[in-house]
């Protein structure tokens, strides 16, 4: 019989009660893959402060599928979106996380009109795209 420590209930063969994550599948593996998942790869330096203003949020969602989602996106094109296309990204931020989530993954669509342009965009981004 293992021999449990005062305060270390994860300790002893058998008593592991916490678990490895197991690696990503799905969407979320394409967002991840050959890459660390430690955030934003991009400076906010040089951008005006509506886009470092965007560029947090979308690594700031609240659900880690959706920060690597919007975030990547956001890291590689921020820079470059329109006035219109920033105007359609702070619409999509307004989204749910499981909504937004369902609707990139197919499972349930988002109604037409929170389905500006950028969605489609977005939808088809990989991070391994852009660099």
């Amino acid at each position: 019989m293992p021999v449990l420590l005062p305060g270390r209930a994860d300790t002893g063969p058998g008593r592991r009660y916490i678990q490895p994550r197991p690696a990503p599948s799905g969407l979320s593996a394409l967002y991840c893959r050959d890459t660390a998942m430690t955030g934003t790869t991009r400076s906010s330096q040089g951008l005006d402060d509506r886009r470092k203003r965007l560029l947090f949020r979308c690594w700031h969602r609240g659900t880690r599928e959706m920060d690597l989602i919007l975030g990547r996106f956001a890291d590689a094109e921020i820079g470059t979106l329109t006035e219109s296309e920033l105007d359609q990204l702070e619409q999509l931020l307004e989204v749910s996380d499981p909504d937004f989530y369902a609707a990139i993954t197919g499972a349930r669509p988002l109604p037409p009109e929170q389905t500006p342009a950028l969605f489609e965009r977005i939808k088809a981004f990989r991070a391994v795209d852009a660099g």
